[in-house]
């Protein structure tokens, strides 16, 4: 069978990459019409959001190196089986049941996926900079997560089906997507190597490297989590928009900018990334917050580009580090070892937020989450600044 081209290989990795942020950003539009229909309070449709990073991390944990060892084409098809199930469940979904269904076959499959996506990028990104197959890795995920809310907001508002149409479409596009995974090149470990599931080896320099780069990634989730499991509650209850593609299109102008800041800074440095990522993400919560008070959605909308260029920041430049910290043969383990890290907070956060919104408002929900972000990108910054220089990629 022939293969595609080094570059449409390239290309083709990074969009199942960004298939993978599609399908976590799918429901965001549609938690308003869950909560309408079933009459679901704030800490269940944040349930809802977090099934999906609590099923994906034993996924990780369990399978995070099988795409070492049978290589990414054969784990990245299966991973997209098993999504395009989930977005089978979340299409024919009349009860909260087959929600919650669909949401853990989404983490199966993303699980099985995203990490052979993300080591597949860097080992066929031409110059072989981590940074830039950081940087490129996500602007995908940020277009994945444009497309989830402007399609979705679209389809909610102006399409029959509200509920389900959108996840046909998404359905559709993981189908497309994995025809082009078949025609891969192999990449990966040796395949007489037998799997097991084993710990991920850190080299004991890249270590502080690797917490970094981690806990990054697990800032831009958790601020992540902010827009993706209460945005379009916010939008409605808070902000008072009553148009689902209006919420939509402004929850999807963070991730046009999480993919616009990334292009723009895929020569930065991924250590001077993170200098710059928590005083961005910082503040665009503190605007999210001025826009919940004052109801202003010009305020909605700027929290949106500022929050968006932190993800940016933290997710490219903590994605850069961990990449740069792991052996090429142990590549797909060490990141989802990071994926992981970054899901259980990001479900952590979701599933507080949504304690705190249901028992105090979403106005307080956020006031409590906006420092406990920062403090997580901070950190990280902190150890990537005092860190020596690492021994693979630039840093």
């Amino acid at each position: 069978m022939p293969a595609l081209s080094r570059t449409a290989s390239f290309w083709t990795a990074a969009a199942v990459a960004g298939l993978a942020l599609w399908a976590s950003g799918a429901p965001t539009v549609v938690y308003p019409l869950y909560a309408r229909a079933w009459d679901l309070a704030p800490s269940t449709t944040t349930l809802i959001f977090a099934v999906y990073p609590l099923v994906l991390i034993p996924v990780l944990l369990l399978f995070g190196n099988l795409s070492d060892v049978l290589g990414r084409r054969v784990v990245m098809l299966l991973g997209l089986g098993v999504l395009a199930l989930g977005s089978l469940a979340f299409a024919l979904a009349d009860s909260l049941g087959w929600v919650l269904v669909g949401r853990g076959l989404m983490g199966v499959g993303v699980g099985l996926s995203l990490s052979p996506a993300t080591a597949a990028v860097a080992e066929l990104e031409p110059s072989g900079r981590a940074g830039r197959a950081g940087s490129v890795t996500t602007t995908a995920t940020a277009t994945g997560l444009a497309l989830a809310t402007l399609v979705g907001g679209a389809l909610v508002q102006h399409a029959p089906a509200p509920r389900h149409l959108t996840f046909v479409v998404l359905g559709g596009v993981t189908l497309g997507t994995a025809v082009l995974v078949a025609f891969l090149p192999r990449t990966g470990g040796p395949a007489a190597e037998r799997w097991r599931p084993r710990r991920p080896h850190v080299p004991r320099g890249a270590r502080r490297l690797f917490s970094a780069g981690t806990l990054a990634i697990a800032g831009a989730y958790a601020l992540g989590a902010v827009y993706l499991a209460l945005g379009a509650q916010i939008a409605h209850d808070l902000v008072g928009s009553t148009d689902a593609l209006v919420s939509g299109a402004v929850i999807s102008v963070s991730a046009v900018v999480i993919g616009a800041v990334a292009l723009l800074a895929r020569d930065l440095a991924p250590r001077r990334a993170l200098v710059l990522g928590p005083p961005a993400a910082l503040a665009g919560l503190g605007l999210l917050v001025l826009a919940a008070s004052t109801h202003s959605m010009a305020g909605f909308l700027a929290s949106s580009v500022v929050g968006g260029a932190g993800y940016s920041l933290l997710f490219s430049g903590g994605l850069g580090l961990v990449t740069a910290s792991a052996p090429a043969h142990h590549r797909a383990g060490v990141l989802s070892a990071a994926y992981t890290v970054g899901y259980l907070v990001q479900a952590l956060a979701a599933l507080g937020l949504g304690l705190v919104a249901t028992g105090a408002g979403l106005l307080r929900a956020l006031e409590v989450g906006t420092p406990a972000v920062g403090l997580l990108a901070l950190v990280a910054a902190a150890l990537a600044v005092g860190r020596r220089p690492a021994p693979v990629g630039r840093v």
